[in-house]
């Protein structure tokens, strides 16, 4: 086994990963890995580790750990990510991409422009709105939000100010609320108008960070379930902001953002 492997680190609007080629390296224990890696301290510093791989249902696949070592069913941001690496690498010719997760196969669509990936675009399902109106009972106070389901599990909190929302406090309690068996991530929503909000997210296995993709596409789907929103909404975040549409006619969501390089290295393993 070679002592150093080589890895990628990627950001979706802030929301960063390591990205590592399975086909070359297979960690024996990946959420420990991650965790080790993950550290901003002592490691490469990252919200989690991905996995790229090979796929018997599609062109690729991906496997994602949370900086808690923790599995994620799904990550948009990340998606994305995929999108521009499989394709910068050489790994691909295609510009319609079909990626598998835990959460089923998703369809990457690239944006070129003089060889480089601008922005991807990614289907990200139907989403299931859980509950409209779920009242959860954490620390003395009763939250109300929308229970939905990107993939992934969210609850979805509309305040009047994102900026101010004790993200610190609040999330904690309700990721790990007995409501959400498998826990949650949890967003701070303020409707800036009926085509923008601003979102803040808790994100499950992470804590706070600068953008969670599904974690948008689940507050738009909130926002158009609540009537305070339209269809095709542009969701600013810490990091940077995306574009998601719910389409009527298909139901699907469809999310649209860039994915930058950050540096490129090797690390003893």
């Amino acid at each position: 086994m070679a002592n150093s492997v080589g890895f990628t680190k990627m950001h979706g609007a802030g929301n960063d990963y390591i990205y590592v080629n399975a086909g070359e390296y297979m960690p024996d224990d990946p959420g420990a890995l991650s965790i080790r890696w993950s550290d901003r301290h002592t490691g490469i510093g990252a919200d989690g580790l991905v996995l790229v791989g090979r796929s018997d249902v599609a062109d690729f696949s991906m496997r994602i750990f949370n900086a808690d070592g923790s599995e994620a069913m799904m990550c948009g941001n990340a998606c994305r990510c995929i999108g521009r690496y499989v394709y910068e690498k050489g790994l691909t010719d295609k510009t319609v991409i079909a990626l598998e997760t835990l959460s089923g196969v998703r369809e990457l669509r690239l944006d070129v422009r003089g060889g480089r990936v601008n922005e991807v675009t990614v289907d990200m399902g139907v989403p299931e709105v859980l509950d409209a109106g779920l009242a959860v009972d954490a620390g003395g106070v009763t939250y109300r939000g929308v229970a939905v389901s990107v993939g992934n599990p969210h609850f979805v909190l509309f305040v009047d100010d994102a900026e101010g929302a004790e993200i610190k406090k609040i999330g904690p309690l309700l990721e790990r609320h007995e409501l959400f068996p498998d826990r949650t991530n949890v967003e701070f929503v303020e409707a800036v108008s009926r085509h923008e909000v601003r979102m803040r997210v808790w994100e499950r296995g992470s804590g706070i960070t600068m953008a969670c993709g599904t974690g948008a596409c689940a507050s738009v789907t909130a926002g158009v379930v609540r009537g305070v929103t339209d269809r095709r909404v542009k969701v600013g975040m810490d990091g940077g902001s995306l574009t998601v549409e719910w389409d009527e006619a298909s139901g699907h969501v469809f999310m649209t953002g860039g994915a930058t390089l950050v540096f490129e290295g090797e690390i003893d393993i």
